[in-house]
């Protein structure tokens, strides 16, 4: 299944719903009062992981994550989205693009596109070695 095309107005593909969505709390701030990037960091890799789920891979290992760029800050009570596209399968890796949006809890008309990755995982069997990965017939459905 691929995405739509994008529109110049939304930085997340046109799917139904985000990998994740989460509202930022005062736990996961820094000294300088926006969230700490390390927390985006860690919703992009289990997003990511949601959609290698949705693909077929059973038990996956992070394995990179490309330069990560954070073009605005987020803040205590935005609700942060990431949205999820499977670009690429391998025998038993799988690479994802995953694209980190908020919605101001200030303005919850504005939308602000904060960051994005691509993240490749490996499929791994119990014994943790690379396993192939058996692909869906309907990846989204969940």
């Amino acid at each position: 299944m691929t995405a739509e095309p994008r529109d110049s107005e939304s930085p997340q593909p046109r799917w139904n719903e985000p990998a994740i969505r989460v509202l930022m709390m005062p736990r996961d701030t820094n000294a300088h009062g926006t969230i700490f990037g390390g927390v985006i960091l860690s919703y992009i890799d289990q997003a990511g992981a949601i959609e290698a789920r949705r693909q077929g891979s059973r038990l996956m290992l992070t394995v990179s994550m490309d330069k990560i760029v954070f073009h605005e800050p987020v803040f205590v009570g935005d609700l942060v989205s990431f949205w999820t596209e499977t670009l690429r399968i391998g025998t038993t890796s799988i690479t994802i693009k995953v694209v980190c949006e908020v919605i101001r809890g200030a303005d919850p008309q504005k939308k602000v596109m904060v960051t994005e990755a691509q993240v490749v995982y490996v499929n791994v069997g119990d014994d943790g070695k690379p396993t192939p990965i058996k692909r869906r017939a309907n990846a989204y459905s969940a």
